[in-house]
């Protein structure tokens, strides 16, 4: 398959997991904020992870490879991580949306509906995601890719439980958070094709587009997740789940990568 394609599916896949998260709030059981917490720490350890394994060390190799010092190669990745990061700042200051717990950021925009909102804040979250991934496929190395994926969809598990509770809390029924879930992730693909679409186009633009995507989801977890996770948890349980998604991702990017 060509690397449009594998970003494409990589990406979809990995935003399926948000459906296989939400999947939970159809049974009779509650699910308490400390479990929340938990889940959402160990995904904020797996993007942190990815952000580091599987984007600025093989960035930072693909810079070298194309001829920079180590000392620009570095500088690339710097530039890139801020730009990544400063794009996502942006977003949330110029769109209007709605965080789970930090409440409504952005512009004021008193007419919009708080679920669309939400829907908002998760496009703001999940589009890095697949950008992260398309990135990772059109750099023309597959087993890292697929273990950055395969990470991102492990972290979008307790992401989609979060969000269909979170939808549930607003008065919307088990199957509508459901779907809601899905659509949500769904929006990682558009980030696949476009990441995957620039770099394999203009390939010396990858180590670029590899330190953004990783500047863009450290954006994400110091943002949205962090909070989360302190406002849900008690004691160290958030810390511990983050530390346990950290090493996991580490793991699978080392032994597929």
């Amino acid at each position: 398959m060509t690397s449009l394609l594998l970003g494409f599916v990589g990406s979809l896949l990995a935003g399926l997991g948000t459906t296989v998260g939400a999947l939970p709030v159809l049974l009779p059981v509650k699910i308490s904020r400390q479990t929340q917490g938990l889940l959402l720490g160990f995904g904020g350890g797996v993007m942190l992870a990815a952000s580091s394994f599987s984007l600025i060390v093989p960035g930072t190799e693909a810079a070298i490879e194309q001829g920079y010092s180590v000392t620009l190669a570095a500088l690339i990745m710097l530039l890139g991580v801020l730009l990544g990061g400063a794009l996502l700042w942006w977003a949330n200051e110029n769109f209007p949306h709605e965080h789970f717990f930090k409440g409504k950021e952005g512009p004021e925009a008193n007419q919009i509906k708080r679920i669309w909102l939400f829907i908002i804040a998760i496009a703001i979250h999940n589009f890095p995601e697949g950008l992260a991934v398309g990135v990772g496929y059109g750099g023309g190395d597959p087993a890292s890719a697929t273990a950055l994926a395969t990470g991102i969809g492990i972290q979008n598990v307790p992401e989609g439980l979060v969000v269909a509770i979170a939808l549930q809390n607003l008065g919307r029924s088990p199957l509508v958070a459901v779907g809601i879930s899905t659509l949500t992730g769904l929006l990682e693909p558009v980030g696949g094709i476009v990441g995957a679409g620039v770099v394999s186009i203009a390939a010396p633009l990858l180590p670029w587009g590899m330190a953004f995507a990783a500047g863009a989801m450290l954006f994400v977890i110091v943002d949205e997740i962090i909070p989360d996770v302190a406002q849900k948890t008690l004691g160290n349980s958030g810390t511990i789940g983050l530390m346990i998604g950290f090493v996991i991702m580490m793991f699978l990017d080392i032994a597929l990568g």
